[in-house]
């Protein structure tokens, strides 16, 4: 039986420090717990990348994943939506809602390669000024069931 879940899960790089003070951010504003979490060096982020047709050796990007089907073989996609680079960021921004709707919006009338030139800007200086990790941060107790790659 197929099994889909029905929390957007945001693939990330582990070791970035913007993407996990972007995580930190998310956990503390996001009020219906809604969101879980993987890193881009997870099998789990694999397996979808690799079902997607995207690379999972390319850690420059942030994803979210719709309606994931966790029991479907590699090559099946059925009806899980990759979003990705600034696509991502804006559904994270609309699911928490209130002001940050209007940011999403805001950004959703730029022209997306706009948007993406932005994203991938930053992404490719993002050690640099945010600094890395040598190895993925451990969640809190009160936010570890939230990552599903542990």
């Amino acid at each position: 039986m197929e099994h889909e879940t029905s929390h957007p899960i945001l693939l990330y790089d582990g070791v970035c420090g913007l993407c996990n003070r972007g995580v930190r951010f998310l956990l503390k504003r996001e009020r219906a717990s809604l969101f879980r979490f993987a890193s881009l060096q997870s099998a789990l982020a694999s397996r979808i990348l690799t079902r997607h047709g995207a690379s999972p050796s390319n850690l420059d990007t942030f994803y979210v994943v719709v309606g994931l089907a966790l029991s479907l073989p590699i090559g099946t996609v059925h009806n899980e939506r990759l979003l990705a680079r600034s696509d991502a960021v804006i559904c994270v921004l609309q699911e928490l809602g209130g002001a940050w709707r209007g940011v999403a919006l805001m950004l959703r009338l730029l022209p997306r390669p706009v948007r993406d030139w932005t994203y991938n800007f930053v992404a490719r200086r993002r050690y640099r000024i945010f600094g890395q990790y040598e190895t993925c941060p451990v969640p809190s107790e009160a936010t570890r069931a939230r990552f599903l790659d542990l």
